[in-house]
């Protein structure tokens, strides 16, 4: 495994990140209105480290950069080739105590594609880990981090494009490894019937594969190594179910938390109420940490899926059917959506169009095909060549293992920039046209790829009522949750100017292209981006002010942070890393 250099901590690994990877103690002299960093004075001593670690039974890891290994004073061949190969995918980082997707908080600090002789910093990576085991953990490392005045970070699997497992000098709980799962009948005032009791680190993969040998199945993201109980939820949740279901969040019945004080409490709608509405959707990492949550499961049965790819001609004049196409499409999705369950993921870049996930339940290959037959009648009136693939599984496992190629993790690339935004029924029934003139416009380069994901996650097909949750209310209206992506390639040269130039250009050229066609809509908050100008009416809207209060209820002294999260104003980050108080 890519992390088998790192070592459960030893008194070299608390020496190493007690003075940094330069070994140089520089005094700092700085008030408690800012979190301390390894090259202050007040810094926790080696012992203080070595205190917390027995206190954890051993379990705090010395944070180190994985790239390492590719450095000429600790160069493992095997190793580094490893993780040149893996590096832009998801593999090597969740299964890191301190790595994390987002390559923009990485900010390419230590690479495994730079020179031997390279600086190799740690940069934005948390300086320790505790790898969690029980309630105890978390109490331990939130009571060292208050009282030794320095920062904490929460990281599941890190799979957070706006960074929010980042954390300069911080203390990371690493929820990864707490993945027990468990099937029963739930009993309890609101829902009676099948649930799943899933730790913090279980991976959709790996629920979605317990689920079908139950004979159940469940909502979940699309991306096999997200951990489903996190920033997942937290966020809201959407994935290829939730048009059937609701989304992640309306589905949750118990979660399971240790406070910020470090109270271990169960919390549901009968318990500690305010709470347990704003895990459900109000953001992730923020209000308390979770262990555990149950949610909702339902019987599997049949589920009907699809591909449909067509290109566009080189020739000039083949541009316009192209994109006359991509309208009628969308168009389509008005029919589509309003049939119970029906979800697709498709891409347009500058010279394609592909369904490459569409999913049913209830449905067979033979019913899914009639139901696409309009939008492909559309087609045939353009001319337009196009393949179609349909299919139906007996079970939804399986037929997420069929569009979901490289299981148990799939092969998602994670170096990317990402923005979104939720285009809402009326944009389709009233400027589709418009909508595809944004897209066109943002993939003509050939650098932006626009992905949608067809949705119809209302309080109808969720079964709950306006506020029940702390669900961005812009869901509710949402027809597509739109994102556009710039993968990042450092294997191929991409340098960090390209990519601090292009998160520049989605925030300011990019998304207010889609934004123009969708006013008074929002952001699914994890596919978006940190430094969003609108962040708190795009990712929380009408709910923000409830949800500060909820903060400030349950963690008055913000140390739960991150971008863009509820409360994050009332910190500002410094020049050299560090959190101060706003």
């Amino acid at each position: 495994m890519i992390v088998s250099h790192r070592a459960i901590l030893a008194v070299w690994g608390l020496f190493w990140v007690s003075v940094g990877h330069s070994a140089v103690l520089k005094p700092y002299n700085v008030t408690k209105d800012c979190y301390y960093l390894p090259q202050d004075q007040e810094w926790p001593s080696v012992s203080e480290w070595a205190q917390l670690n027995k206190s954890v039974d051993g379990r705090l890891i010395a944070g180190r950069p994985m790239a390492e290994v590719c450095r000429r004073s600790t160069f493992q061949s095997e190793s580094c080739a490893d993780l040149k190969k893996e590096w832009i995918l998801a593999n090597p980082h969740f299964q890191d105590p301190v790595s994390f997707y987002s390559p923009y908080w990485l900010n390419n600090t230590c690479s495994p594609f730079a020179d031997a002789d390279a600086p190799c910093d740690m940069g934005n990576l948390p300086s320790y880990a505790i790898n969690v085991s029980s309630a105890a953990d978390v109490a331990a490392g939130l009571r060292f981090a208050r009282t030794k005045n320095i920062r904490l970070t929460i990281k599941n699997t890190g799979h957070d494009f706006n960074g929010r497992s980042s954390g300069q000098g911080a203390l990371s709980l690493w929820m990864h490894n707490l993945n027990d799962i468990s099937f029963f009948d739930y009993i309890g005032p609101t829902y009676l019937g099948r649930a799943v009791r899933m730790h913090s680190g279980v991976q959709a993969w790996d629920a979605y594969a317990a689920a079908g040998r139950e004979g159940v199945r469940m909502v979940g993201g699309f991306c096999p190594t997200v951990g489903l109980v996190g920033g997942y939820v937290q966020g809201g949740g959407h994935g290829p179910l939730a048009p059937m279901y609701g989304m992640a969040a309306d589905n949750t019945l118990e979660f399971e938390v240790v406070t910020a004080d470090g109270r271990h409490l169960n919390v549901s709608a009968t318990q500690h109420p305010d709470l347990f509405w704003a895990l459900n959707g109000g953001g992730g990492g923020n209000y308390a940490v979770v262990l555990s949550q149950v949610t909702k499961v339902f019987p599997d049965g049949i589920v009907g899926g699809a591909t449909l790819t067509f290109n566009k001609s080189d020739t000039p004049a083949e541009q316009e059917p192209f994109w006359d196409s991509v309208t009628a499409w969308q168009k389509h999705l008005l029919t589509l959506n309003s049939e119970p369950g029906f979800q697709a993921v498709y891409t347009v870049t500058n010279f394609s169009f592909q369904i490459n996930f569409l999913t049913w339940p209830g449905k067979t290959k033979e019913q899914v095909n009639s139901s696409l037959a309009p939008f492909r009648a559309e087609l045939d009136r353009r001319n337009i060549n196009f393949t179609q693939v349909v299919s139906d599984d007996s079970g939804y496992h399986k037929h997420f293992a069929r569009y979901t190629p490289g299981l148990p993790f799939g092969k998602y690339v994670v170096f990317m920039i990402l923005g979104g935004r939720l285009i809402p029924r009326r944009t389709l029934e009233n400027d589709a046209e418009g909508l595809t003139t944004a897209i066109r416009s943002i993939t003509e380069d050939g650098r932006y790829t626009y992905n949608g994901i067809s949705m119809n996650v209302s309080h109808a097909r969720a079964g709950n009522e306006p506020g029940a949750n702390a669900v961005l209310p812009a869901w509710r209206d949402a027809a597509i949750s739109s994102n556009i992506v710039v993968e990042w390639h450092p294997e191929k040269g991409d340098t960090l100017d390209m990519l601090l130039a292009t998160q520049k250009e989605m925030n300011d050229v990019m998304v207010p292209q889609l934004e123009m066609v969708s006013p008074n809509s929002g952001t699914y908050m994890n596919e978006g981006t940190f430094d969003l100008a609108t962040w708190k009416d795009d990712y929380y809207g009408t709910n923000y002010d409830k949800l500060l209060e909820i903060k400030k209820k349950w963690d008055p002294d913000m140390i739960f942070y991150g971008k863009p999260n509820v409360g994050n104003e009332y910190w500002k980050r410094m020049a050299d890393g560090r959190l101060c108080r706003a």
